[in-house]
């Protein structure tokens, strides 16, 4: 059975990465990596989910999101 919170939603998230991870924590850097954001400015687009949610906030201070 499928989640009706996150599957009612359905919409696209734009995350773009605005500063380096390099000199924070390690582990914010593998969450940039695992966004897929490979250089400052690149953007991509992801699926708007939960899991998705948390990794952005735990980079809030990095990325932009519209």
């Amino acid at each position: 059975m499928s989640n009706q919170r996150t599957d009612a939603r359905g919409g696209v998230v734009r995350v773009t990465l605005l500063k380096s991870p390099i000199g924070f924590n390690r582990n914010q850097g593998d969450v940039v990596r695992s966004l897929g954001l490979r250089r400052i400015r690149h953007t991509v687009e992801l699926k708007d989910s939960p899991s998705i949610r948390g990794m952005i906030h735990k980079v809030r201070h990095l990325v932009s999101v519209e």
